[in-house]
């Protein structure tokens, strides 16, 4: 044995007891895991049905005319008749596919406004155009999106009546959505 180390004495081992654990400590050291296990869910539901969901509505346009602000969406009076006009053959390049894919899309725009004919008539080319424009920015990734139709129709809506002046345009369909 070397000379220079100590030789513990029999004392000083009994002086110093291993710490034993104490019966509480094991359930001090679960508790965080079970607290978050069974919290995570309930946050995750609260900020989709009070969070998310209604920015993505809101978004999308699908908002209950309840919960949309004053003014935005004009209702029908009963048994009024809501006047349709068609818009066909609007055709243009799918952005992004330097000229090699197009979208030609036909659609409807409808009112209960008894001068909507005539308003759209006299604004067919700022319309056209306006809706040229929105579906020329579109990507092919954007139009293979599931919900991809549904944004065009809001976007369209809202470009038709800022042209339009007020909310004359009341719904948008797409007739004819054909991409090449």
């Amino acid at each position: 044995m070397p000379a220079n180390l100590p030789v513990p004495d029999s004392d000083d081992a009994a002086e110093t007891p291993a710490a034993a654990p104490k019966n509480g400590g094991t359930l001090q050291a679960w508790l965080p895991l079970a607290v978050t296990a069974l919290l995570m869910p309930v946050l995750a539901y609260a900020m989709t049905t009070w969070v998310l969901l209604p920015r993505i509505q809101a978004g999308l346009g699908l908002t209950t005319p309840a919960a949309a602000p004053a003014g935005t969406v004009r209702a029908a009076a009963p048994g009024t008749k809501k006047i349709t006009v068609a818009m066909n053959k609007l055709l243009v390049n799918v952005a992004g596919t330097m000229g090699s894919r197009y979208l030609l899309v036909s659609l409807s725009a409808a009112s209960s406004d008894p001068d909507f004919s005539q308003k759209m008539a006299d604004n067919d080319a700022a319309l056209r155009d306006a809706a040229s424009s929105v579906l020329a920015a579109k990507t092919l990734a954007d139009l293979e999106k599931p919900d991809a139709r549904n944004l065009i129709r809001t976007e369209l809506l809202t470009s038709f009546n800022r042209i339009l002046g007020g909310d004359e345009v009341q719904e948008i369909y797409l007739t004819e959505f054909a991409i090449q």
